[in-house]
């Protein structure tokens, strides 16, 4: 009787088994994994179409002969001297052509980026994917820029009584804008495939966090002086440059898993390279207001205008050096801008800190199994690859002129004054004039009058 106890156990346990497998197999017939080709997928390991060879036939063929090391050098180095000779017109045309080419800039790696979200889960036919993203790209400028709009054109927003409304309202129309999106998101999910649509859906925000945050504050730091945005840029390029050159001639040791060609004498060579063209770039571009001067709205001729007095930090001034390098040099003192101390502090994060961004880009890369984010420049990938190493530092820049550099505006405070009422800037005017007064800087007679 026990024996056949167990057995009726055993055969009961075995149906029940063979009833559970039965159950997740329809279940995965119906649900998750609808296909071979969606469990390839979530499985992790992505399928991206290799961009073609986009070299210019010229370039080719006058680098035919050569090996494929030393023809990417050629090819890379002659596209670096054309981007450089880019950069130099861009500058010469001016604060609106920059910030104009910073939202192309943008918008280019925004396009990338989602058009490998777009390619590795295209066979879901995710609906209103890439709605959705532009979408939101859209509401994210409009919120920063509106941002940015108040706070540097607030004279122009008061006089136009349409653009005070918004600007009035702009916090408020930005997150209806977002709150559309995100209903319109909710909407579109569509059953066995709310995994991907909510990957996807913070896919698109990690890239609007990176790219357009990042961008924001590139413009800002841009206000506060052209010097603040070329300096920091340029870094990072002689940097770039310098590293490759560096471990072109001279690498032997590997320096990170992630970047295989990247080596320690690449590293280090960047390095001091990048410190000492800071130095001099600094040195040159702090003896002209047009560098130096704050980017500013001028209110009679509807134009942006970089005349001022330049600050103390882009004067020339006399520092005593170190005994140490006294004894090297021969020399008690110094004549350098404030400007180009603050300058080794942006070199020596573009060159230490600053390829961290690079090396973050090279792991999103390996994880699609691809080698650029796009095509775009022969020899360089896409815009994504030359500007990964850019949004790091204009993060750091921002950061470190609000730490370190910037002080109260009194512009802003004005501007903020006359948005007032009367009666309350009335408040305000009596208040600064009896402080003053406690202070000394006013007299009793004057308080009276």
């Amino acid at each position: 009787m026990t024996e056949l106890r167990h057995r009726g156990t055993a055969e009961n346990d075995l149906q029940q088994t063979t009833d559970d497998k039965g159950s997740e197999t329809d279940a995965r017939t119906d649900g998750e994994a609808a296909s071979d080709n969606e469990s390839k997928l979530d499985s992790g390991v992505p399928e991206v179409p290799v961009p073609p060879d986009d070299t210019p036939e010229v370039l080719n063929k006058a680098l035919s002969g050569l090996s494929s090391r030393w023809k990417n050098w050629w090819v890379r180095g002659i596209l670096t001297l054309a981007m450089i000779s880019f950069f130099f017109i861009i500058i010469y045309l001016g604060p609106m052509v920059l910030m104009m080419i910073v939202l192309c800039v943008q918008i280019k790696c925004f396009h990338e980026i989602i058009t490998i979200g777009y390619s590795v889960y295209h066979s879901y036919h995710l609906p209103w994917f890439r709605t959705l993203s532009w979408y939101f790209l859209l509401c994210v400028n409009y919120f920063f820029y509106g941002e940015t709009v108040t706070d540097y054109f607030f004279t122009l927003v008061q006089r136009e009584e349409p653009l005070r409304i918004l600007s009035k309202y702009h916090r408020f129309i930005s997150f209806a804008l977002y709150l559309t999106g995100f209903c319109m998101f909710v909407l579109s999910l569509v059953k066995k495939h709310y995994r991907l649509q909510f990957y996807m859906f913070g896919w698109t925000h990690v890239t609007l966090l990176i790219v357009v945050t990042q961008s924001h504050l590139i413009i800002h730091n841009l206000f506060e002086g052209m010097i603040w945005f070329i300096v920091p840029i340029s870094c990072v390029i002689c940097n770039d440059i310098m590293a490759y050159m560096f471990g072109f001639f001279f690498g032997r040791t590997p320096l990170i898993k992630l970047s295989p060609k990247k080596t320690w004498e690449g590293f280090i060579g960047g390095f001091f390279s990048t410190v000492l063209f800071g130095i001099l770039l600094s040195y040159v571009m702090s003896g002209y207001r047009y560098f130096v001067c704050p980017v500013e709205f001028n209110n009679d001729s509807n134009s942006f205008t970089v005349d001022c007095e330049p600050s103390e930090l882009f004067q020339l001034q006399d520092y005593s050096l170190p005994s140490v390098l006294e004894s090297l040099t021969g020399w008690t003192t110094v004549r350098m801008y404030p400007f180009q101390i603050h300058s080794i502090a942006l070199s020596a994060f573009a060159s230490i800190m600053g390829p961290f961004g690079g090396f973050f880009a090279s792991g999103f890369k390996r994880a699609f199994k691809i080698k650029d984010f796009a095509n775009t420049i022969p020899g360089h990938g896409g815009i994504m690859d030359r500007f990964d190493c850019q949004y790091l530092m204009a993060t750091f820049v921002n950061v470190y002129i609000a730490s370190f550099i910037r002080g109260p505006n009194p512009s802003k405070v004005i501007q903020q004054l006359l948005a007032l009422r009367l009666d309350q800037q009335l408040h305000i005017f009596n208040s600064l004039k009896a402080h003053l007064t406690e202070k000394g800087l006013l007299s009793a007679n004057e308080e009276a009058a």
